[in-house]
């Protein structure tokens, strides 16, 4: 039965690196630069901190801060996204470390840093418990959580419903409950001195249209990516269709434009 079990987990984790190893993520975020760069602002983080950033994508993040002075690790379950961070971070002539690791066993000791961080990364572990368990465990007591994720009500959770029908492992957790309060709050808040949740917009903006912004995360988005290749001809049609009429319906841009608001929720939590 564990055999089984841990079999089981073995083939989610090979389909999730398959996912974000799929397009180009780096091309991908670079869209993401202006609510991620407000989000680390936020943080308010101290020179010279030891900082961890799970889920790390290319470094987005990371490099902010690396450029701030910090000590920066960032991790993540796709080596070519590491690969990316890495020649980033030397192309800037940049002091950070990337890693390949999970975020459901972070190969750190524990209290290693004093910042630990994931925007919009760490929710699409398949065992939460277990990411909120070692995010905790590697931060060191008065030291600081922090997480950006998409809410099950928001524009990226509801693209995610129609993309996740064709590539969510079974058995595996929404990741979208990674932006319900309650749910954070029973998941981190046993292991926090103090927990601040708020709701944020995320700005999508793109200078082409709805249609081709659909192609665009199809093209590089890993999900979206893995998302068409697993449909035949005419379920590529629906779902294009059903994707376009909701980037069509949130666009707050002009014509041949694309500017959507995702709702994400913010969370800073003290290590207690």
């Amino acid at each position: 039965m564990i055999q089984a079990a841990v079999g089981e987990m073995t083939n989610v984790k090979t389909r999730l690196k398959e996912i974000w190893t799929a397009g180009d993520y780096d091309r991908f975020s670079r869209y993401m630069e202006g609510s991620a760069r407000e989000f680390y602002e936020r943080l308010d983080i101290a020179p010279g901190s030891q900082v961890l950033d799970v889920a790390c994508g290319s470094g987005q993040l990371a490099l902010m801060a690396a450029k701030d002075g910090m000590e920066v690790t960032g991790v993540d379950i796709a080596g070519n996204l590491v690969e990316r961070a890495r020649a980033r971070a030397k192309a800037e002539g940049l002091k950070a470390r990337f890693e390949e690791a999970d975020a459901e066993a972070l190969p750190f000791e524990d209290a290693s840093f004093d910042v630990v961080v994931s925007l919009i990364g760490a929710m699409f572990a398949p065992r939460p418990e277990l990411v909120a368990k070692e995010m905790l465990r590697v931060c060191v007591p008065g030291g600081t959580i922090a997480m950006a994720n998409w809410t099950p009500q928001g524009f990226i959770g509801q693209m995610f419903k129609a993309v996740s029908k064709c590539i969510a492992p079974s058995g595996m957790p929404s990741p979208v409950l990674w932006g319900d309060e309650a749910t954070v709050r029973e998941r981190l808040g046993h292991g926090l001195s103090d927990l601040t949740l708020t709701k944020r917009q995320y700005l999508f903006s793109y200078p082409f249209s709805p249609s081709e912004v659909v192609e665009f995360f199809r093209l590089y988005y890993g999900p979206t990516n893995r998302a068409f290749a697993s449909l035949d001809a005419g379920g590529q049609g629906r779902l294009r269709q059903e994707l376009e009429a909701l980037w069509a319906a949130h666009n707050r841009a002009g014509a041949g434009c694309t500017t959507v608001f995702a709702e994400y929720l913010e969370v800073i939590g003290i290590r207690g």
